[in-house]
């Protein structure tokens, strides 16, 4: 199933798609949109083109396992992709996949505007890569 991996934020979102065997996902882009509703119809738009069936949004989870103001955003976001699209869309725990993302640009030596260009896409893509680790096991 191809599934496309949203890493929801107030200006930048990051996408990320997996391939048919849900073996590998894959950092796309960067989303530049504050607009929620302008946002989410460019995301239906690369669903639709991408041939997505599922759609995994990240779900900012404190360290403790609650939940806040941003997991509920997160929340509402992903019901109003899922209506206007109508594909699924699941929630997905992203404690922790920002600094994972900005750790492996460190490696890379990534700075400055680049570093904002794909940062949330990485996170993206990581988010989408445990959901499918997960989903095997």
């Amino acid at each position: 199933m191809i599934i496309l991996a949203v890493d929801y934020g107030d200006v930048r979102t990051g996408l990320a798609i997996c391939d048919k065997n849900e073996i590998l996902s894959t950092p796309m882009q960067t989303v530049t949109e504050s607009y929620a509703p302008k946002l989410i119809e460019k995301i239906k738009v690369i669903a639709a083109q991408k041939g997505a069936e599922l759609i995994v949004v990240g779900k900012p989870v404190n360290m403790d396992g609650s939940e806040g103001e941003r997991a509920r955003k997160c929340m509402e976001f992903a019901a109003q992709l899922q209506e206007s699209s109508g594909i699924q869309t699941e929630m997905f725990d992203e404690r922790m996949t920002t600094m994972i993302a900005a750790s492996s640009l460190n490696v890379t030596n990534t700075r400055g505007q680049k570093r904002k260009n794909v940062i949330d896409a990485l996170s993206a893509q990581i988010i989408l890569q445990n959901f499918i680790d997960l989903r095997k096991k």
